[in-house]
């Protein structure tokens, strides 16, 4: 595997992942591989605390590379390349630290869904999102939509292949900001720095409730939250925060 096809920097409980394949960031195996991999590293690692997904150049990710698309005269062929696929943004949304996309260009088809499987997104002016498959006769990426937009503009996207720029995500709500290509990066780290300052069990158990409270009625959501808000009122970080909200000092995290 090309271990720099996607790079990772950790400084002060900060990870960055590069994507780093010109000149588009097509997704290909290899990619994927090792994307997949930084993520379950960045759940097991205590000195990662947040992730921000970023890229090289000019295009965040246009998508999957379409020379390395499966044969599907080979059995089996198709069945592998959907299982990674799959697990490409899994990985992204399983991982116990939360994750700030950078999106520094064009996110087209899977590199919008990489975006999509983020907890917290930013963008730079130039940087437009679209669902393109249609235009090489494919369809797919609809779950991906859904959690973003509602059922017109999901449809407009699948079926037309239209894109869209940053600002009328950032109208719409669905991103946190959109930025000149050279205040993305220090305005992602910044807040990544916020979050690497929190307490880092509180921060993993709220993201395992953002992802979980969405599959459930809002009384069972409510319930699960509070069973999480009991356990962490145990811990030393919790007992830490309040002592130091008391004593008016920033607190000083372990992580237990």
């Amino acid at each position: 595997m090309e271990a720099e096809i996607v790079t990772l920097e950790v400084t002060s409980g900060v990870a960055v992942a590069t994507m780093n394949r010109p000149p588009v960031n097509a997704l290909n195996s290899e990619m994927r591989a090792r994307l997949i991999e930084i993520f379950d590293e960045a759940t097991e690692r205590e000195d990662i605390r947040v992730v921000v997904l970023t890229a090289q150049g000019k295009v965040f990710c246009a998508g999957a590379d379409l020379r390395a698309r499966p044969d599907a005269a080979k059995a089996g062929s198709f069945s592998a390349h959907n299982r990674i696929t799959r697990e490409t943004a899994n990985a992204i949304r399983e991982c116990a630290k939360p994750v700030i996309c950078a999106v520094n260009g064009a996110a087209l088809g899977a590199g919008f869904g990489l975006m999509a499987a983020c907890d917290i997104m930013l963008a730079s002016e130039d940087a437009m999102f679209g669902m393109p498959e249609i235009d090489v006769g494919l369809a797919g990426g609809a779950a991906m939509l859904n959690q973003l937009f509602g059922k017109s503009r999901v449809r407009r996207l699948m079926f037309t292949g239209d894109r869209l720029p940053a600002a009328e995500l950032y109208r719409l709500g669905i991103i946190e900001a959109c930025l000149p290509a050279d205040e993305l990066m220090p305005e992602a780290m910044r807040m990544a720095t916020r979050i690497a300052e929190k307490a880092p069990l509180g921060v993993k158990y709220a993201k395992v409730s953002c992802n979980m409270v969405e599959l459930m009625p809002q009384r069972d959501a409510y319930r699960f939250e509070q069973n999480f808000t009991y356990e962490l009122s145990k811990t030393d970080d919790a007992k830490e925060a309040r002592q130091a909200r008391l004593e008016k000092r920033k607190p000083v995290f372990k992580g237990r």
